[in-house]
């Protein structure tokens, strides 16, 4: 058995829920046994984009004792969109 993290935050509230696991789970083994899905309705639907420690993976990536998988939610503004919008707003001040 191993014992991983499984981590998912939204604005109001954080949730990390510690789960045993066969050795040779994967992260998705992991998210389900978290019991996140249930907590957290918007999980349930479509592919999850997912990490181990801040750097992307797969649902099917194999996990190791003491890894932390993490949940993220679907970026509301592509980040470069919002950098050009900043800029247009700062040279038009300038």
């Amino acid at each position: 058995m191993i014992e991983v993290e499984v981590a998912y935050a939204t604005p109001e509230r954080q949730e990390i829920v510690i789960v045993s696991l066969a050795a040779g789970a994967s992260v998705a083994e992991a998210i389900n046994a978290s019991g996140l899905r249930q907590k957290f309705p918007e999980l349930g639907l479509g592919e999850l984009a997912v990490g181990l420690f801040a750097k992307p993976c797969q649902l099917d990536q194999t996990l190791a004792p003491g890894d932390r998988v993490e949940i993220y939610r679907p970026l509301l503004n592509d980040p470069k969109d919002a950098r050009r919008q900043r800029a247009k707003i700062n040279n038009k001040r300038g």
